[in-house]
Parts: structure tokens; C-alpha cells; sequence
């Protein structure tokens, strides 16, 4: 609660029998305390680093028009380019522009009687003028899953629960997302993105050289997560706040614009559950489960225990003109819920 800068975890000490206990202790602690850290020597090359930077540059030098052949109103997936102001985080928009992927499946029949999220599964949009983008994006994806997935074993076991505790969440189809971030300058440092939390297991941000994110350490108390060279920002979702009572936090964050003339590269890799898969909470040791403090739910945007659906709730909420072309079905059955 009295930090002033977030801590820093070397993911190689992990691999090392000499340093793995010290290495556990202070990722329980980092994830307990603050819900943030910085995560350096995680195993991803610097040269694919840099070029999944390059192509995100590339992408948004695009013209308006290029892009829009690839705007997420065309993918019932939620797929694809929004302009800045197009987002909504807490009833406000996000002055970004963003370009949205995830895992690369083909889309799902839909029976009448499936749960809806089923349509969340999909192909991604590419944009034609820049066919490297596909190949390196994937391949970073590919690369962060596997490694999220150590260090989500790093946690069970920090945890003191069994190393495996958690791969029966993501099986072989883990929901897999990416954003790339361009935050354009603004004179008066308003919402790059509101104040929120993210809502799967774990979130990790490449930065460029540009600061603006800050993390609310405690209330109405922020500090800045400054770009930490060769790092990324680590943070707690939600799920795994639910999943494990509240003992992990799931952090409120935001990010500030960058100064008018200016602008920021942001790249965000998140690791959910597979759609079909139902959070359970975890019995923790018993000196660990008298620490947990119980998840923080927003009681206008309660988590589900449900990943798919809780999924597409968050999608719903911040994307209202995607939800209204493909899931009008939803929607309706959302209004007849409250009327009754």
C-alpha cells in the first residue's frame, strides 16, 4: 500500500533451484500487495520484441481507409481496428485507437439453444497492405502463451498448491488476446483508458519509452508504472482474484494521455481460461485462506464464475455498436431480465 514504484521479478530465478523459494515468496507478495510488478528476463526474444513494435507502428501509419477495410464492426468476434473514442471503459470513451486479435480458431456453428459466447471464437481480420503483421503477431502470441502458462505454474506453486492447480482451465484452447495501443496526444492528459480492472488471469504490457500508466496502490493513491526496458507490466484479472477468494488482487488501473505533439505504444497480451471453462475457488493452505480478503466484484459489472460468459459481458459493455449488430439476441434478453 506505501509503494512507490512497482516491484521487480526476475523470471529466471524461477528456473533456478538455489533462488526458485525466494523467487515464489516474492511473487506471492507482489501479487498479493500491489496486484503489479514488472516481469524481466521472461524468456521472449528482444528481436521478435521489436518487431511486433515495428508492425504495430506499421499498422497505425496505415490510412484511415486501410484500416477501416479491418474495423471491428465487420467481426461478430470482436475482432479488429477502432478509432480513438470508440471503446467505453466505465461509461467513458478511451481517446486510442486499438487493433484487437486473438487466438486464430475457426468460428463455431451456432445451435439455437448454444450459449452465445460460442461467437466469440473466430477468425481474426488482417489488413492486406501489411501481410507480416499476421505472422509476427501469431507468433509472439504463441510465444507470451507459453509463457504465461510457466508463470501461471510459478503462482500454484506460490500459492502452495499443486504446480498443475490451473491447467485444467486452459486445456489446449486458452483465450488468447492481444491489443495493440496507440494513445494520440491530448492538452489537457485526459482518459487514454478509464480507471479499471482487467478481467481474465493475467495481463502483460510491452510499453515503448512513453509514460502514462498508473496503478492504484490504494484509494485514490497512484503511482506511475514508468517503461522499464526489456520488462513487461505483469497485473492480476479478476478471475484469478475470484479464484482464489480474494487472496491475489486485481488492481485498478489506468492510462494517461501523453502530452499534445506526442503519443504511446502500448502492446497487451492477456491470458484467460478456455470459453467453455467455470472458475472454481481454490482451497488455499489454511495460513494463505485466512489472508484472502474476498474478490471485489463492481455491482454494476458482477464477475461470473462463468469464463465465457463473463467474457462476453466485458465485450458487450465496452464494444455497444459490435453487441448491437451481432447480439441483439443478447441484449434483448438482458432487458427482459431487468424488466422482470
Amino acid at each position: 500500500m506505501n509503494a512507490t514504484t512497482l516491484p521487480i521479478l526476475d523470471l529466471a530465478r524461477y528456473f533456478n533451484p538455489a533462488e526458485r523459494d525466494d523467487f515464489l515468496q516474492q511473487l506471492r507478495v507482489s501479487a498479493r500487495d500491489i496486484g503489479f510488478f514488472y516481469l524481466i528476463n521472461h524468456g521472449i526474444e528482444e528481436n521478435l520484441q521489436r518487431a511486433v513494435q515495428q508492425e504495430a507502428r506499421r499498422f497505425f501509419a496505415l490510412s484511415d481507409d486501410q484500416k477501416q477495410q479491418v474495423a471491428m464492426i465487420h467481426s461478430p468476434h470482436f475482432r479488429g481496428y477502432n478509432r480513438a473514442a470508440s471503446e467505453i471503459t466505465r461509461g467513458k470513451p478511451d481517446w486510442r485507437e486499438q487493433f484487437d486479435i486473438g487466438a486464430e480458431r475457426p468460428e463455431l456453428s451456432l445451435a439455437q439453444d448454444d450459449p452465445r459466447w460460442r461467437r466469440l471464437q473466430g477468425p481474426n481480420q488482417w489488413p492486406d497492405q501489411q501481410p507480416a503483421l499476421k505472422e509476427t503477431l501469431l507468433l509472439w502470441q504463441k510465444s507470451m502463451t507459453e509463457m504465461a502458462l510457466v508463470l501461471l505454474r510459478a503462482f500454484a506453486e506460490a500459492l502452495r498448491l499443486p504446480a498443475d492447480a490451473f491447467d485444467a482451465l486452459y486445456g489446449e484452447m486458452p483465450n488468447e488476446h492481444i491489443k495493440l495501443i496507440r494513445y494520440p496526444g491530448q492538452q489537457d492528459g485526459a482518459q487514454g483508458v478509464g480507471a479499471h480492472k482487467d478481467s481474465g488471469f493475467l495481463s502483460f504490457l510491452l510499453q515503448d519509452q512513453q509514460r502514462g500508466l498508473q496503478v492504484e496502490v490504494a484509494p485514490d493513491r497512484w503511482i506511475d508504472a514508468a517503461p522499464l526496458p526489456g520488462s513487461f507490466v505483469v497485473n492480476i484479472g479478476e478471475l484469478l482474484e475470484l479464484a482464489t477468494n480474494g487472496y491475489l488482487r486485481a488492481t485498478v488501473h489506468r492510462v494517461v494521455s501523453p502530452p499534445l505533439g506526442e503519443d504511446r505504444l502500448s502492446i497487451a497480451f492477456f491470458l484467460g481460461a478456455q470459453l467453455d471453462a467455470v472458475v472454481p475457488v481454490y482451497a488455499l493452505p489454511e495460513a494463505l485462506a485466512r489472508e484472502a480478503l474476498g474478490p471485489e466484484s463492481d455491482p454494476h459489472n458482477p464477475l461470473l464464475r462463468d469464463v465465457g460468459w463473463n467474457y462476453l459481458k466485458g465485450r458487450l459493455r465496452s464494444h455497444p455498436d459490435v453487441a448491437e449488430r451481432y447480439y441483439r439476441d443478447v441484449l434483448r434478453e438482458r432487458t427482459e431480465q431487468l424488466i422482470v
